[in-house]
This record gives structure tokens, sequence and C-alpha cells, in this order.
């Protein structure tokens, strides 16, 4: 009884939740920026406080027992009223502000939308503090809830109804070759595309991942010759024949010093929808409502001063 009335490290709690929600102490450990044995430590001072297992490994996944099951809902709704009732007592003002946010981002928002959003900032908020993670869409959602991150930027394929989310504009997908490459003086068709050779990227992107499972159809021969991140194409694709398949805003950024040709897909692929994301939990945040309609309107305004621009040139 004596153990029980002791006061709880409210810290216990974010680690339960984070298993919870994750499933993988790895994972939690993770999110909350804990060790492998930090993670371990504070599960076996859950379970001594408890009584109870709480999770037992599955295969690779931990999975909560009858009692966690029975713990989540209200240490989650206990988080929920703690988190507005601390939103409410705080002013922000973002000419003051020294708030770190911490921003999920795909690679390709972290690209192309970062050095704009942080330009932006240094003229309206000087000592605001901008802190990006990867958008895994598997957990950013469940990262969004539990506080760990302020907002996401980029697509989401399947935006659950916790999410608050502002549209910004919506991109699609191009190829993208060197300026001279033999491949501009025909039109790209699904004859001539099968036959190029093309970079890769490593990303969490759905669509983009549709095009790489049009890339390794089983009736087509390997098209795929390099892998790595996005950042690297430009220069793969500006000295070698290795075509990329790109964000045609950022695309158009690059050919600037008409080094590139943007051809269109010879096949379809659903566009990229991009969007500003936050959790419902948090909509009395004040900081995060600001960030996110600063970020959308930055994102909105570049959409819009290229939608006009033609995609061959």
């Amino acid at each position: 009884m004596n153990r029980m009335n002791d006061q709880l490290d409210l810290n216990l709690l974010r680690v339960f939740l984070a298993i919870w929600d994750l499933r993988s102490l790895t994972a939690a450990g993770d999110r909350l920026g804990l060790t492998q044995p930090a993670i371990s430590h504070a599960l076996r001072r859950l379970r001594e406080r408890f009584g109870d297992p709480l999770f037992v490994r599955v295969a690779n996944r931990m999975l909560p027992t009858d009692a966690a099951v029975r713990l989540h809902e209200p240490l989650d709704q206990a988080f929920e009223l703690l988190n507005r009732t601390l939103q409410s007592g705080v002013v922000f003002d973002p000419r003051v502000t020294e708030r770190t946010f911490r921003v999920a981002m795909s690679d390709i928002a972290e690209v192309y939308i970062l050095p704009r959003l942080i330009s932006e900032l240094s003229q309206i908020s000087p000592f605001v503090r901008v802190h990006v993670v990867p958008l895994l869409p598997d957990s950013v959602v469940s990262s969004m809830r539990s506080g760990e991150i302020d907002l996401a930027i980029g697509a989401i394929s399947a935006p659950e109804k916790d999410l608050i989310a502002i549209d910004t504009f919506s991109d699609r997908y191009i190829c993208l070759v060197r300026a001279n490459h033999p491949i501009v003086k025909s039109k790209l068709t699904r004859a001539n595309f099968s036959k190029l050779r093309f970079f890769f990227a490593r990303t969490t992107s759905s669509v983009y991942q549709l095009a790489e499972q049009w890339l390794a159809d089983e009736d087509a021969r390997p098209r795929i010759a390099v892998r790595g991140h996005f950042t690297t194409a430009p220069e793969i694709v500006r000295h070698s024949d290795v075509a990329a398949i790109f964000p045609r805003l950022l695309a158009l950024d690059l050919h600037r010093a008409r080094d590139f040709r943007l051809l269109e897909l010879p096949f379809e692929l659903p566009p990229i929808e991009v969007r500003v994301h936050s959790h419902s939990r948090f909509a009395n945040d004040t900081g995060i409502n600001w960030m996110c309609q600063i970020s959308a309107a930055i994102l909105s305004r570049e959409g819009d001063s290229r939608r006009i621009a033609p995609t061959r040139r």
C-alpha cells in the first residue's frame, strides 16, 4: 500500500504511453530521447509499481496486457487534461519567444520548405528554434498526440480524424534528366521510359513508393541504378544519363540553371497533397497554431508562384 501511495514519476507514464503507441522499446526510446537501458529500467519500475508486466513481447512487438489496457485510457485522458491546462495559461509572443518547435518533415519537405521557413522566421521571430525530425507515417500521428512533435509538414496519406490539416498546395512527380540527355529529343513514352536507368530516393512517401513499384515491375528489367538521398539526385542526373522521378516544384528550382529537362511521366501517379498538420489535442496551443499558420502561408505562397510554370522546357 505504501508503494502505491508514493508519488509516481510522470516521466514513467510518458514511457508507458510511448510504448503503447509504438509497441517497441527501441522506438519509444527514440521518441523520448532515451537509451534502450533507460527505457527498460523505466518499464521495470512501471511493472513494479502496478504489479503487472504491462507489456509482453510477441514476435517483434510489445503487446499490452489486460492491466495495461485498463490503464491506458485514464492515463491518456489525464495527460490530455494536463496539456490543455498548461496551454491555457501560456502567453505566446513570436517576437520574443525562445520556444523550440519540433517539426516532422519528409526529406523532400526538408530540402524544399525548411530554408524558406527559416528565412521567414529569422525576420518575424528571431529567437525561435526549430528542431526537424523525419516524418514517419507509422508513428507521426501518435507522436503529435503525445506532444513529442508539434506539427508535421508534408503529405500524410491517411490523416486521422484527430488531426487538424491546413491545405497548402498540390504537387506531382515528373521525370528529371540532364539538359542534353538523348531522351529529350522525343516525347517520353512508356517504351522509351522503360529503357532509362533511374536514381531512386530512400523515402517514406507512399506516392513515391508507387513509382518504385512501377519501376520494379516483374515484367520489366531492373531499372533502378542508384539509391540515395534526394539531395544527391541533381548532381547524379546532371553528370550522367541516369534519370530521377522528382517533385515538380523542387525540380523547377533546380532548373533555373537550365541544366535539366522536366518531362511528364508516361503513367499516372496520385498527386502530392502537401499539408501542415497538428493534433486537435493541442488546438488551444497558440504557439503551435502560429507556427502552423506561418508554415502554411509560406507553402501556399511558394505553390502559387510556380503553379503557372510549364513542365517541359
